[in-house]
């Protein structure tokens, strides 16, 4: 019996292992601008971490055993790759300007970790080129207050933000403007 819990243990090392060197390949892709193959990899690593067993892991000392059976969250490492994967294929869908996605995938992070700064300004970043102003606006005053380091960062997105939303506002006026014009035009 003790025989297959070795098999467990090292098997579940192994997918670890192999999520691991996914992640680092799907890293070097997007370092060097191949966001199909980073995003291919990214995916591919979520597959064999996302199936790991925790308490497989908890035996094997990769994951911090629940403290008396309070709700308080543990991290495994394997849930820190998984924030940090998702996190990454944000910015991946960012890139190819797939703005539902990269919130989507933003969102998965910050399920992982509420205080996943990166995330959280991808998630702002891409509500406000979804035309989500005021939501874009709110996830990302909410993280110049968690992470006021970033401040600077996060007010050129703002103001970037702004001058896309004013521009939309503008062209919707104009549009409404020509719109009500015709109807009285064609009245006389």
């Amino acid at each position: 019996m003790s025989e297959g819990l070795v098999n467990l243990d090292s098997a579940t090392a192994l997918k670890l292992a192999t999520a691991k060197q996914k992640k680092d390949v799907g890293d070097q892709a997007f370092k060097a601008g191949n966001v199909k193959d980073a995003l291919k990899s990214y995916h591919e690593s979520l597959m064999y971490l996302l199936g790991l067993d925790k308490n497989a892991m908890q035996s094997i000392g990769l994951a911090n055993p629940s403290t008396n059976g309070t709700d308080t969250k543990e991290k495994s490492e394997a849930d820190e790759i998984i924030e940090k994967i998702y996190a990454n294929m944000s910015a991946c869908h960012i890139k190819n300007g797939n703005w539902k996605r990269a919130v989507e995938t933003a969102e998965k992070a910050l399920a992982k970790n509420e205080s996943n700064y990166k995330a959280m300004f991808r998630k702002g970043k891409a509500l406000g080129e979804q035309g989500f102003f005021d939501k874009s606006l709110k996830v990302l005053e909410e993280l110049k207050t968690k992470n006021p380091t970033d401040a600077a960062m996060v007010d050129a997105e703002i103001a970037r933000l702004r001058a896309i939303d004013n521009e939309r506002e503008r062209i919707h006026k104009q549009k409404l403007k020509g719109f009500l014009n015709r109807d009285k035009g064609d009245k006389k």
